[in-house]
């Protein structure tokens, strides 16, 4: 029978764990695949980068409890990098769950026993079949009742083209392209570098580098916006709920008053053109940037639903977000960076039994926090058990942007949902409005 399959979640992430915690506690069973060779492997990936939330909001409540049962003690104080997240909470946690992670295992596809997409007959009754690969390429599938797509956006960074499409030249400049926050960037040192985007990630990306331009002279940082202008970069300041962001934005804008990088707005990028001793980094308009070492594009995340190409899927046209919550997440209308709308219900998919959670759920949005997942997994978890009083309840409670005024300016047009707050530069005052690339909070 289909109810006694586990329920299969795609991912070892934050969400994904704390998903088969929140399972566990109420008698289901759960089976976590994860492709990397560590469960958190994506995390680890951006281990250098130090989190905006403190200890307390990066902990499933779930996932605390179980841990408790071992021994574990929560960490205090603090905002961690992603590695002190991975080593005090996510690979802990991975170690309490047991064998129900299981790591090196690729989801190539998800279906319904017998049916593809087409067919309708039977279909909420048939299992679900997930085909994996392992490491050592050997194939296999797990019959389920429910699934989870916990995957996250890691993999599919957003190219620097300004159209959403790799600009002409880019994947043949790729040796002079990054899509990540550097962890070092010591041999940039006297060279001109290029940031491409406007979110946090970017921002950080930025300070990296001026911290170079201030000990190596020659050093040049140029801070490229596709955006009209400065609009939400510099965050909400003291009306942030979480100081650590509100602190990049003021570090950013002060590096930028001082000089240590230069920030060109409404510059879209359509070619990287590769010379010998670098790139010649063009603009719609024409504009260009020559003598660029390095190029790196922050231009935020996109979900890969290649392997849910045989469910019957329902997602926002525009920001592949799940169809459910993507009015409430849009940043071309808002980004005060809160969604009431985070549980079952308004996740549920055309496939019954089929949920897409965590940062997946949110698409291309960039207003995503650990917090928000976790309200989702448990309205799931709630749901998946029968519970549907604790589905539908709404236990989420988050940290203020200090930022809520609609979309910023693309083009001399952006959408509203309430006024904008002033932030103060210098002696010119700038309107704020639009969300923050959050994604891991990083």
């Amino acid at each position: 029978m289909a109810s006694d399959l586990p329920v299969v979640i795609v991912g070892a992430g934050p969400q994904g764990l704390a998903a088969a915690a929140h399972l566990s506690e109420r008698g289901q069973d759960a089976l976590v695949l994860e492709q990397g060779a560590t469960a958190a492997a994506a995390v680890s990936e951006w281990g250098h980068v130090r989190l905006f939330s403190e200890w307390p909001e990066l902990i499933d409540v779930a996932a605390r409890r179980l841990l408790e049962g071992t021994g574990w003690v929560a960490p205090v104080g603090g905002c961690p990098t992603g590695r002190e997240w991975v080593d005090g909470y996510l690979a802990p946690l991975a170690a309490a769950l047991g064998d129900r992670v299981r790591t090196g295992v690729t989801v190539t596809g998800v279906t319904r026993l017998g049916r593809d997409r087409v067919v309708g007959s039977g279909r909420r009754e048939a299992p679900f079949v997930v085909h994996a690969i392992d490491a050592e390429g050997h194939e296999s599938v797990v019959r389920a009742r429910a699934v989870l797509d916990a995957s996250g956006t890691w993999a599919a960074p957003g190219p620097a083209g300004a159209d959403g499409l790799p600009a002409l030249g880019e994947r043949a400049a790729a040796d002079r392209v990054s899509y990540r926050i550097p962890a070092d960037v010591t041999r940039l040192a006297g060279r001109h570098v290029v940031v491409v985007g406007a979110g946090n990630s970017a921002a950080h990306a930025v300070l990296r580098l001026t911290e170079l331009a201030r000990s190596e002279p020659g050093t040049r940082v140029t801070w490229v916006l596709r955006r009209g202008s400065m609009g939400s970069v510099f965050g909400g300041g003291a009306g942030d709920g979480l100081p650590q962001r509100a602190a990049l934005g003021v570090r950013a804008r002060r590096a930028m008053e001082k000089g240590l990088v230069e920030v060109l707005t409404g510059f879209r990028v359509s070619e990287l053109r590769l010379h010998p001793d670098g790139l010649t980094v063009v603009a719609e308009d024409g504009r260009e940037l020559d003598g660029v070492a390095h190029l790196f594009a922050l231009t935020g995340f996109r979900p890969d639903t290649a392997f849910l190409g045989e469910l019957r899927v329902a997602l926002d046209p525009a920001l592949e977000a799940v169809a459910g919550i993507a009015a409430e997440i849009d940043p071309n209308v808002h980004s005060c960076g809160s969604v009431a709308a985070t549980g079952a219900r308004e996740l549920a998919q055309p496939e019954p039994g089929f949920f897409i959670v965590g940062a997946k759920s949110y698409g291309r949005a960039p207003t995503f926090l650990a917090l928000t997942g976790y309200e989702q997994v448990r309205s799931v978890a709630a749901h998946l058990a029968g519970d549907h009083e604790a589905a539908a309840r709404n236990e989420l409670s988050l940290p203020s942007t200090g930022v809520c005024g609609g979309s910023d300016e693309f083009d001399g047009v952006g959408g509203s949902c309430c006024a904008a707050p002033v932030l103060q530069i210098g002696t010119r005052p700038l309107a704020l409005a639009g969300g923050t690339d959050t994604r891991g909070e990083r």
